[in-house]
């Protein structure tokens, strides 16, 4: 199933998403290694990021959000993570 993550920065958000960065690619990289990263990156109007990911359920793409250092460390002030029908690109 895939999911879509949305994550929120907080007001220091930009400050500390340089900090955490390599820590937050590095949490991404064994999902990706797997194909499970459909796309991800941040928003370029600095709001936050978008994530898809593919998982097994709610609960662990929930954990896999909770658990992500972006979201530890405070850069995402909020984060919701949704089921995701994919249309497009076939």
């Amino acid at each position: 199933m895939k999911f879509v993550i949305l994550g929120f920065d907080g007001p220091d958000g930009e400050a500390k998403r340089k900090v955490y960065r390599p820590a937050h690619l590095a949490n991404m990289e064994p999902l990706d290694a797997q194909g499970k990263v459909i796309l991800a990156g941040p928003l370029t109007d600095k709001t936050g990021s978008l994530i898809v990911i593919e998982a097994d359920s709610l609960e662990e793409a929930q954990r896999f959000a909770n658990e992500d250092p972006y979201t530890v460390h405070g850069v995402f002030e909020r984060v919701e993570v949704h089921p995701f029908t994919q249309v497009f690109p076939k």
